[in-house]
């Protein structure tokens, strides 16, 4: 009989939580027990896994005894406070927040692109921010082709990567709009509905985002390749779910748009969807829900001589999080 696992989920009640439970039960993880873990606030809900109801507990240091996996989405605070105790009990953990990501010690994983490092974790190993993992998804079979020396990235966020609160705020803000009523931010600093805000997290020093900075850092760790320029601009967008992205690189060896589609279209996790003379490349709608990334308008950049424009769709609660993580669960059971 296959071996099957203790698993605790962290932020259980949370979307990407949700979504942990969703992803475990379609690709039929060998789940033997089950532990959700939470907020003082959630104790006592139950949440179905399975056909089953599991009641919600209050994440202690306690709570990680006879586990084996632990999913993390409860953010950084969180999991810097916990999750070294879930190590110290024996258990590994994929963490999905910011915590551990730019830590030497700790993997930072795609398993298209790097789940070679899965195997070298000291106990955790770190899911990569939706936005990167979306794009690295894309960009690493061309890297390992025509070696990438440049990346500039412009993202169309959806309200989704904020919170559940955010895809409320969205909607009732829209509604309110739309009847002509006065709209007042309260989750996002200015109005969402029907806007752009070109802003994600905290602005810094250089005059970049926290955000942008993530994709920067995270691209050349994830490619192992620090010598890789990224220049990343991050936008909020009236979407609920899906984050699409503009992505546009520059190569040192000269590649073109039919030899970067024949690279996509047998790379694992991505899904070619590049025929504009038709209407069809990629859209949020096509990307909710599915665990693909979309790729589309690939198309020779005429500005540069080694470069190339592409456009980037993926549901962010899945292969932005949950899917990911699952995918490094997966790999490390192996």
């Amino acid at each position: 009989m296959a071996k099957r696992y203790n698993i605790a989920v962290m932020g259980a009640t949370g979307a990407v939580g949700n979504c942990f439970l969703k992803i475990l039960e379609e690709r039929k993880f060998p789940v033997k027990g089950l532990t959700l873990l939470a907020s003082e606030r959630s104790e006592g809900k139950r949440l179905k896994f399975g056909g089953k109801p599991y009641p919600v507990e209050v994440l202690t240091h306690d709570s990680f005894k006879g586990i084996d996996i632990v999913l993390a989405s409860a953010g950084a605070s969180r999991s810097l406070e916990f999750l070294p105790s879930a190590v110290k009990a024996g258990a590994v953990c994929v963490d999905n927040s910011s915590a551990f990501r730019m830590d030497e010690e700790t993997p930072l994983v795609v398993p298209e692109v790097n789940g070679r490092r899965i195997r070298e974790n000291k106990g955790i190993i770190a899911n990569p921010n939706c936005s990167t993992i979306q794009m690295v998804v894309a960009l690493w079979p061309i890297h390992k082709a025509a070696k990438i020396k440049r990346i500039v990235v412009t993202t169309f966020q959806s309200v989704s990567g904020a919170g559940q609160k955010k895809v409320i705020e969205l909607r009732e803000q829209s509604k309110l709009f739309l009847a002509d009523k006065k709209v007042i931010p309260a989750e996002f600093p200015h109005r969402i509905a029907f806007n752009l805000i070109p802003q994600i997290d905290i602005f810094l020093d250089n005059g970049y985002t926290k955000e942008e900075m993530k994709m920067v850092n995270e691209t050349r760790k994830i490619m192992e390749d620090p010598s890789i320029r990224v220049n990343a601009t991050c936008v909020r967008v009236p979407v609920f779910y899906a984050h699409s992205e503009s992505v546009n690189i520059e190569t040192e060896r000269h590649i073109t748009p039919d030899e970067v589609r024949k690279l996509l279209s047998g790379a694992p996790g991505v899904v070619m969807m590049d025929d504009p003379s038709k209407g069809l490349y990629p859209m949020p709608i096509h990307a909710e829900g599915e665990d693909g990334t979309f790729v589309g308008r690939v198309r020779q950049d005429e500005s540069v001589k080694n470069g190339i424009s592409m456009w980037v769709v993926s549901d962010n609660i899945r292969k932005g999080a949950a899917l990911n993580a699952i995918q490094i669960a997966e790999e490390l059971i192996k």
